[in-house]
């Protein structure tokens, strides 16, 4: 039996756990396993170029993953970690739409390219989702309440 309290890496298993149970470790997990099946399909099929945006919104989703898994954004001010991550989504939004949309229209005879398109689309879909949440947290964080303009003291 592996005792998870005496091995080092036994805080970071839990951690992990315990943060992909949170909507947003679940959002970056599914990006992660999206952009992991997306790229199988991609390199399987007869144009392997298209595997390089997978590739990319994959190590990003996975960066982002690790940052908030280990809270790291709070121990870097320097980066606002939630307008970087924003603008990860949206880019990684538009980046798979158009590319999933150029395979599943052009893909005829290539079943991996249009298995990767649909795949691409439904990621595109959910990389949309994660922009939304992204910016409702980003709007409710600046909602301040008005200043009083009673002249009494």
């Amino acid at each position: 039996m592996v005792e998870t309290e005496g091995s080092p890496f036994g805080g970071c298993l839990e951690k992990m756990k315990s943060y992909v149970r949170t909507r947003k470790g679940t959002i970056l997990t599914a990006e992660i396993l999206l952009s992991f099946i997306i790229l199988i399909c991609y390199a399987a099929s007869m144009y392997g170029g298209y595997s390089a945006v997978a590739i990319c919104e994959m190590v990003f989703a996975i960066i982002f993953f690790i940052v908030f898994m280990m809270e790291l954004d709070k121990q870097f001010l320097v980066v606002n970690w939630l307008w970087s991550d924003l603008i990860r989504a949206a880019i990684g939004a538009a980046l798979y739409l158009i590319t999933s949309l150029i395979c599943v229209i052009g893909g005829s005879g290539d079943g991996a390219r249009i298995a990767g398109g649909v795949f691409g689309l439904v990621a595109g879909i959910l990389f949309v989702y994660d922009s939304y949440t992204i910016f409702l947290d980003i709007k409710s964080g600046r909602q301040h309440t008005a200043a009083s303009t009673d002249d009494t003291v």
